[in-house]
């Protein structure tokens, strides 16, 4: 008796859906074949527990079993469900009429319980797009998986359920989740506010310029200045995540296998912050099974890398493509793959091995040399990358004794948002550029123009503070973004004069 049934395979952050057809025959065989790996093929262990501790025999006959597409790899244990309803259909104990309306996918403990899967995201949409009636997962990715809409979503706990289910003996209530409602209600927790945040009104207003331009920022700083504090609270003031980032963030997310129990949507922008010895492959992704790196993880959101020049020099060179093309393509003898990657990068860094150069009160050990190498592990490509650099100096104690809280976050989003608005319309003719850090030199011609007194100020300025020529670019679109802060249509001399204040590393004279 032949049977057909349906799962799925996950490849970057999409799924295929893959064709099992169970054939029973005289004999006393078991194949399997489709390129399964040892996972897959493990599964026949799993399934003759589980289907004997729930009272069901495994079948006494030949059972061949193929995975189509055949050229695909079948990874995991998320066929155990489908191979097992498949081969008790095979064998007459399951009703098979209704097998090819439903996707079946779930991973199987030696009891029958179900244990949750990675990807339920792009499976779901996958098998709305293939048209299916309803799609059968383990219960706790049901609420994740039940944000596709026009698709029954049934979440189940153990075997017994599904064949149930399918032999007509009990119904699975789908699970229903209003997405608009649960998106929009997420979208303001947030753990950390600027409103804790004593002091550092210049390192304030440098998140706020490079949230509202999207620019990347580098902050240099004495051990305990803050550094830290502040990058966690730049989420806070980036604009809202859309309804369409917020899906592709989940998929990613739900790939990698991040996401919580019970989580459906991610509402708030990703905030990721890698040790320093994180690897190549973890840092872009990839590996023997491929998952989404930590530039993928922090898509549309922030990749914070704290202690910026303790980071192998390879794995900060793989940033330089990802954060102008804003993707990451991977590719292998296997497969290649590709990742989305639009962050924000956000990187802290002392000034000095011993982290006290320029320090108000502490007396820094480091020679002028020493410091310079130091500074040299950033590589010029990639610090051209950064658009703002700025120095934190330690808040005094009549600052941190104060007891009035500073301007909270919310306040300093909604001046973001504004910024935003206006380059959206700006760029609303652009394709793939929707803020001032996405520049070319033909739009900073069009829209990052100074007037006589702006360019005499920059030469000024590129003369006296021995500025590098990389830096007359990053200087005009922050410009810009300081104009768009003020709703200014012209870059004016005072937008230059606070861009140029943001370029310290650019200065020969800084490391003495």
């Amino acid at each position: 008796m032949l049977i057909k049934l349906f799962g799925a395979a996950v490849q970057g952050i999409d799924a295929t859906i893959v064709t099992i057809e169970v054939n029973s025959s005289r004999g006393i065989k078991f194949f399997l074949v489709g390129l399964p790996d040892s996972a897959v093929k493990e599964s026949h262990e799993r399934i003759i527990s589980a289907l004997q501790v729930n009272g069901y025999k495994f079948p006494s006959c030949q059972l061949v079993i193929n995975m189509a597409p055949a050229d695909i790899r079948k990874e995991g244990s998320s066929y155990d469900l489908p191979l097992a309803i498949g081969i008790l259909a095979a064998a007459g104990t399951v009703a098979a009429d209704k097998l090819s309306k439903y996707l079946i996918i779930g991973e199987l403990g030696l009891d029958g319980n179900l244990q949750p899967i990675r990807g339920a995201l792009p499976i779901a949409i996958a098998a709305r797009q293939q048209g299916f009636e309803g799609f059968i997962l383990p219960k706790q990715n049901a609420r994740e998986a039940a944000v596709v809409d026009r698709l029954q979503v049934y979440g189940v706990e153990n075997i017994t359920e599904v064949i149930d289910f399918f032999n007509g003996v009990r119904s699975l209530e789908p699970t229903v989740v209003n997405t608009r409602e649960e998106f929009y209600r997420n979208q303001i927790n947030f753990p950390f506010d600027f409103a804790e945040v004593k002091g550092q009104e210049n390192v304030k207003r440098a998140l706020e310029v490079a949230a509202a331009g999207s620019h990347n920022i580098l902050l240099i700083g004495a051990p305990g200045s803050g550094k830290s504090m502040m990058a966690k609270r730049l989420p806070g003031i980036l604009p809202p995540l859309s309804l369409g980032e917020s899906l592709e963030t989940t998929k990613i997310h739900s790939v990698a296998g991040k996401l919580g129990r019970d989580v459906s949507l991610i509402a708030i922008r990703p905030f990721r912050s890698p040790h320093h010895t994180i690897s190549q492959v973890a840092m872009v992704g990839g590996g023997t099974t491929p998952q989404p790196g930590e530039i993928s993880l922090a898509h549309n959101g922030v990749l914070f890398l704290d202690e910026f020049p303790e980071f192998n020099r390879a794995v900060l060179e793989v940033l330089r493509q990802p954060l102008e093309d804003r993707h990451i393509t991977i590719s292998r003898a296997k497969y290649t793959l590709d990742y989305p990657a639009s962050f924000q990068l956000v990187a802290s860094m002392n000034p000095c091995p011993c982290g006290y150069y320029n320090h108000p009160t502490r007396r820094c050990v480091c020679s002028p040399s020493q410091v310079q190498r130091y500074l040299n592990r950033i590589s010029g490509p990639l610090l051209d990358r950064i658009d703002i650099q700025v120095e934190i100096v330690p808040v005094p104690f009549e600052k941190m004794a104060e007891r009035t809280p500073g301007e909270s976050s919310a306040a300093i989003r909604e001046r973001v948002m504004r910024a935003r608005q206006i380059q959206a319309k700006r760029f609303e003719n652009e394709a793939g550029i929707y803020s001032n850090a996405q520049m070319t030199s033909r739009l900073l011609n069009m829209y990052a123009t100074p007037d006589a007194k702006g360019l005499e100020l920059l030469r000024n300025a590129m003369t006296r503070l021995n500025l590098s020529a990389r830096a007359y670019d990053r200087i005009l679109k922050v410009s810009r973004t300081i104009a768009d802060l003020e709703a200014s249509e012209q870059i004016q001399p005072h937008h230059l004069a606070e861009a140029i204040s943001y370029r310290n590393l650019d200065r020969d004279s800084w490391a003495g």
